[in-house]
């Protein structure tokens, strides 16, 4: 719930206050900052315990928790696009 707080409270800040010269420098940050959390990521799996071991139900598991939000996802935006936006050349 605290990561979800944090979040909402950044967009709302980054939508209110960010000046639009900035926006290709936040683009930067925000790359930067994702490689640094994936590479921490993986240096926490990478020093667990029998990691290599777990690492085929690892995968199928995490293909799992993919796979179902993009399945539902593509449902969800194709419905909301097919009910919101209109094709081009209708008014």
């Amino acid at each position: 719930m605290l990561v979800e707080i944090i979040m909402f409270v950044g967009v709302v800040i980054g939508y209110i206050f960010q000046p639009k010269r900035f926006a290709r420098a936040n683009g930067l940050l925000q790359i930067a900052c994702t490689a640094v959390l994936i590479f921490s990521m993986g240096v926490s799996l990478g020093s667990r315990e029998g990691f290599f071991a777990q690492l085929q139900s690892l995968g199928l598991k995490s293909t799992v928790y993919a796979v179902i939000p993009i399945i539902f996802s593509v449902i969800a935006v194709t419905l909301l696009s097919r009910r919101f936006l209109k094709p081009k050349g209708r008014a």
